[in-house]
């Protein structure tokens, strides 16, 4: 098997890291977490702003947990400044 074969079946990089029980949140458990609609979340991510996100497939949206703490650390800091 060649290298360019053998890259294409290479699962996506989001599978290199290990995933617990909880981390990948839909938006509604997202919006809860941050205290925000859902469609303040969507309202974001057209706009390319909020937490970062992955979009799996065409449609299902979902964010990590550790994404939704650094924006909120983040959110502290320019509050700070």
């Amino acid at each position: 098997m060649n290298s360019h074969n053998h890259a294409l079946s290479t699962p996506p990089a989001l599978c290199t890291a290990t995933l617990s029980p909880g981390d990948l949140l839909d938006e509604r458990e997202a919006a809860a977490i941050l205290g925000a609609s859902v469609q303040t979340l969507r309202n974001w991510r057209w706009r390319g702003e909020g937490p970062r996100y992955r979009k799996l497939g065409l449609r299902l949206v979902r964010y990590l947990r550790a994404d939704l703490l650094a924006f909120v650390e983040g959110a502290q800091d320019r509050g700070a400044a």
